[in-house]
């Protein structure tokens, strides 16, 4: 019998009811790793997010098909692009890189919200740990449909009507990010950053962002935004140490 040919075939047959993009680390990966434990001598990213170049401007969503949608918030526009003085919010942060690889991190006993209000999702986009609670609410006196669409984690569609509590989900593996909308109101938009560990943040409204509480090491910064694309830079981080870290984006070259 020729074993090595068996094998091969096996390994293949594996690889296409899987999935060639599935991520290497799952779930049951974690549990043979270190639980890491702050030092004192960790070190921080801070930075900016900006844009140059003519930004679209904000068009006007057309919610018809809800009245009371209608009603909430009459004047609602996009939200995919905000910028404050050239400065971008929403753009999701991130690091990877190796040594992390290498930990388990705890997982924050702090539940995540995602809110529907005003017929509209908030915050746009968020981070959360894999494994982490997300709470999501329903705060209109409307009926909502919350549908995520990831690649790697299990996708679910559910209803959410007015005055019932709260859906609470988890994802399991990490993701960025997941593409979240409602069946009922097709303007409403979410995005959502699953990692293992805790170093991520979302620019806020002057375009800033900070991740603190990183081993030192060497590593790569991320930042993604759902219209720009993704941009990445080596970040090597020593001891105790707080790295500058600025990113500009130029929306007439999108990436």
């Amino acid at each position: 019998m020729n074993y090595p040919i068996i094998i091969l075939t096996l390994l293949l047959l594996s690889s296409l009811s899987t999935g060639s993009q599935l991520p290497t680390q799952t779930p049951q990966d974690e549990s043979n790793k270190p639980l890491y434990f702050a030092t004192g001598n960790e070190a921080s990213v801070v930075g900016t997010i900006s844009v140059s170049g003519k930004v679209p401007k904000p068009r006007r969503y057309d919610m018809a098909a809800d009245p009371v949608c209608v009603q909430l918030d009459p004047n609602a526009e996009t939200d995919d692009y905000v910028v404050n003085e050239n400065r971008l919010q929403n753009a999701f942060v991130y690091i990877k890189g190796d040594l992390l690889n290498v930990y388990r991190f705890a997982v924050p006993e702090a539940e995540v919200t995602l809110e529907r209000k005003n017929c509209r999702f908030s915050p746009h986009v968020l981070g959360m740990q894999a494994g982490q609670r997300l709470q999501i609410v329903n705060s209109d006196p409307t009926q909502h449909n919350t549908h995520p669409t990831p690649k790697f984690n299990p996708e679910w569609n559910q209803t959410q009507p007015p005055n019932v509590p709260p859906l609470i989900k988890t994802f399991t593996r990490e993701e960025v990010l997941i593409p979240f909308k409602c069946n009922q109101h097709p303007w409403e938009r979410a995005y959502v950053g699953v990692l293992r560990h805790p170093y991520f943040a979302v620019s806020d409204g002057l375009g800033r962002f900070e991740i603190r509480g990183l081993p030192a090491g060497f590593y790569k910064l991320v930042v993604w935004h759902e219209r720009l694309g993704e941009k990445e830079i080596e970040i090597p981080l020593i001891p105790g140490e707080t790295r500058h870290a600025d990113f500009t984006f130029d929306v007439d070259k999108k990436q």
